[in-house]
């Protein structure tokens, strides 16, 4: 047996655990720069707010309706989904951390043994009691039976009390009869507009296809999710894993519209890829840089593009990295728009000491020490306190957060304060 765990609304629930005045109230949580609604209550779901929705054009709507709003706090976050994962693991040795707020446990075998939705109610008193953090918890024979206990458990958590199992073929059938299709974990948008077209509106209905229809229409991949919704399990807890790509993306704080602008950006971009690749002791073959407008301006004229680069070596050097990204931006820019956001893509990872050596072009080796002591000295010193020539020197560019709450686990200076009387 699988479990699924799932953080509630993780980075709200990140907030009320420091403020618990915002229990029962509408709270967002908006995406870098103040951007978007990332993250909602359940408060601030029932006002209509949606998952993406531009937080400048809800600023009536949030003002008239009391909803607070945070800035992304990711250092906050990052070590409480870290302190949630640390508590799970003493449930079961074989996990897998699928994102911030959701795990996948692996409880083979326990089922002779234990009751396991004891256990998920264990695991959910463990969390709260141990974070502050309410956690849904949904058991199923396969990962993607999981998946769909997890939304039942969070559906209905008075009657589930956020814990849900799926032990047997009648339940199966009827959570699979309940779940749309469209909500089914990985088909899409667009497989689901195509299912639907065909008379299958229910997960229990996708199960009814053809082998070879499925096979046909969605490659190994729908076959797979197919046989995981039967019961049959295919896919199975994955290790973590060295990324196959690295991004550094940003929507900035204002339009830009100078080159150099852009430049600096994107500069910065490569150095911040490049530092995850030497973290991570990988070097890449090729990168993709874009630029695009502001997409909510439409008063303005709209332009993106986006540029792959093969690079003539492997590389992890910051300023090999930086090179080569500036000269593709140079590439790509036009003049007479307002850029919004831009990135840095880089692929084609491989093990730093497996580089393979070319003919003519190599990356020079000597940057390999250079940047093990500017990586050192960050670290010691604080987060980009040396730079490349190429980055603004005399400005620390931060995102606009405005609502931004303290890390309170993090920073000593920033801790909760506690009066006693």
């Amino acid at each position: 047996m699988f479990a699924l765990v799932d953080c509630n609304n993780f980075y709200v629930s990140c907030e009320r655990v420091f403020e618990p005045s915002l229990n029962g109230k509408p709270v967002v949580v908006l995406s870098n720069n103040d951007g978007c609604v990332i993250a909602r209550s359940n408060e601030a779901k029932a006002l209509g707010i949606e998952m993406g929705a531009p937080a400048f054009k809800f600023k009536r709507e949030f003002e008239e309706n009391g909803v607070h709003i945070f800035s992304s706090n990711y250092a906050l976050y990052g070590d409480m989904s870290a302190r949630v994962m640390s508590l799970l693991n003493e449930f079961t040795p074989e996990m897998e951390v699928y994102s911030i707020d959701e795990a996948f446990l692996s409880f083979s075998g326990f089922e002779r043994f234990h009751d396991l939705r004891q256990i998920g109610i264990r695991m959910r008193t463990s969390v709260l009691k141990g974070t502050g953090i309410p956690l849904s918890v949904g058991f199923g024979p396969t990962k993607v039976m999981a998946k769909v206990a997890n939304r039942i458990a969070k559906k209905f958590p008075d009657r589930t009390e956020s814990v849900y199992l799926i032990d047997t073929q009648e339940k199966m059938v009827r959570a699979l009869k309940w779940l749309k299709v469209e909500d089914i974990w990985g088909i899409g948008r667009q497989h689901g507009k195509r299912l639907k077209g065909i008379g299958v509106h229910t997960a229990w209905d996708f199960t009814q296809l053809s082998d070879d229809w499925v096979k046909k229409h969605m490659a190994v991949v729908g076959l797979r999710l197919k046989r995981e919704l039967q019961g049959i399990p295919t896919l199975d807890l994955e290790e973590a894993a060295p990324k196959k790509n690295i991004a550094c993306t940003r929507s900035f704080e204002q339009d830009y519209h100078r080159f150099d602008e852009l430049k600096e950006r994107v500069s910065t971009f490569a150095h911040i890829c490049a530092t995850k690749l030497r973290k991570q002791g990988s070097r890449c073959r090729s990168l993709n840089v874009f630029i695009m407008s502001n997409a909510f301006r439409r008063d303005r004229p709209q332009y993106q593009k986006s540029i792959t680069v093969d690079l003539p070596f492997e590389t992890n050097s910051s300023m090999e990295l930086s090179h080569f990204a500036v000269d593709a931006l140079r590439k790509i820019y036009r003049e007479g728009y307002a850029y919004k956001r831009a990135g840095v893509i880089v692929m084609e990872l491989a093990p730093e000491q497996h580089s393979q050596l070319g003919i003519w072009d190599n990356t020079d080796n000597r940057q390999n020490t250079l940047f093990a002591v500017v990586d050192r000295l960050n670290q010691a010193l604080g987060r980009d306190k040396v730079k490349l020539a190429s980055q603004d020197l005399g400005r620390t560019w931060k995102m606009r957060q405005e609502s931004l709450s303290r890390r309170y686990t993090t920073r000593l200076s920033e801790i909760i304060d506690i009066y006693c009387r």
